[in-house]
This record gives C-alpha cells, sequence and structure tokens, in this order.
C-alpha cells in the first residue's frame, strides 16, 4: 500500500494564496445596512380603490359620516353573527372562525366597503 502525500493547499484551493481572501474581506467591509421599521397600515379607509368604493363613499356623503358608520358596524356585527353560527353549524373552532372573519374583513378593504 503506497503512502500519498497531499498538501494543504490542495483543499484550500485558491484560498491559500491570500488573494481571494482579500477580496471577500474588502465586500464584507461595505457599508452597514440600515433597516426601517415599516407601519402597518391602517385597516379603515383603506378600501378606496375596491368596485363599490364610489357607491359607499356618495352614501356616506348623503346620510352623513355618523349615521354611515353606524349603519357599517351594525352590518359588520351581523356578518360576524352569521360567520359564527356558520361555524357553530359545521363545528369550526375559534380559530378557524377568526380566520373567516380576517378573510371577510380584508375581502371587504378589496371590494370597496371600507372606503
Amino acid at each position: 500500500m503506497a503512502a500519498t502525500s497531499v498538501s494543504a493547499s490542495a483543499f484550500l484551493g485558491s484560498w491559500g494564496t491570500g488573494e481571494d481572501h482579500a477580496l471577500l474581506q474588502a465586500k464584507a467591509a461595505g457599508p452597514p445596512q440600515v433597516r426601517v421599521a415599516v407601519r402597518p397600515r391602517p385597516m379603515m379607509g383603506s378600501g378606496k380603490g375596491g368596485i363599490f368604493a364610489p357607491a359607499v363613499v356618495v352614501t356616506r356623503n348623503i346620510i352623513g359620516k355618523k349615521r354611515f358608520n353606524q349603519l357599517r358596524g351594525k352590518a359588520i356585527a351581523l356578518h360576524s353573527q352569521v360567520i359564527t353560527e356558520f361555524c357553530k353549524s359545521i363545528g369550526a373552532d375559534n380559530k378557524q372562525r377568526q380566520g373567516l372573519i380576517r378573510l371577510a374583513k380584508k375581502n371587504g378593504e378589496w371590494l370597496g366597503f371600507l372606503a
């Protein structure tokens, strides 16, 4: 059995020369990255681009903002009750019910009901 000799530089590749190592250090020593905190956008009033947004805005202007918000609150509460009853009838747990309510809110925003 012949003994083979392998030099350490064969395992290091071009790292043994130090040229690539200096290049890598120069890249790593670049300017530090700064992270900026992103604020979550508010849910209410952000659905300005949906298909129903013009009708919502006209209705709000006709009946007044206070009365409109009361009606919208009642409609949202009624819809949440319907979702809750549906979840009870199919045996869904509270986590699934909350997910459906969040989905309804996102869809309402997308359609423009929260304009």
